[in-house]
């Protein structure tokens, strides 16, 4: 029972996070959505399949993969943003809240 509402929030997860993918105006936010996607949904269903499975191969190979996401997904997601930087990609800013804040001094 627990691992299936694990699977159901990592789902929902994963739905929040490809609408953001939708949505989200430039390369650098959409990057965050893309992320939370793999790290967020995509691992919380692994760990509601590992306690379903527990103690079979089933379990192993999702400790793995679980792995292999929290190893590479960052990884990827800097690489990509970076080489969005090197290119000239500018970040789309709405509205800039910090500069209309003020600065307090001591």
């Amino acid at each position: 029972m627990i691992g299936i509402i694990l699977m159901i929030i990592g789902g929902v997860f994963s739905i929040i996070g490809s609408i953001g993918l939708v949505r989200f105006p430039d390369v650098y936010t959409r990057s965050h959505a893309q992320t939370v996607v793999n790290v967020g949904g995509l691992c919380l269903i692994l760990v509601g399949v590992m306690i379903d499975n527990f103690f079979s191969t089933i379990f192993v190979k999702a400790l793995f993969i679980i792995i292999f996401i929290f190893v590479t997904s960052p990884v990827g997601t800097h690489a990509i943003t970076k080489a969005a930087y090197l290119s000239g990609v500018k970040p789309i800013a709405k509205r800039d809240e910090w500069k209309h804040r003020e600065i307090r001094k001591k």
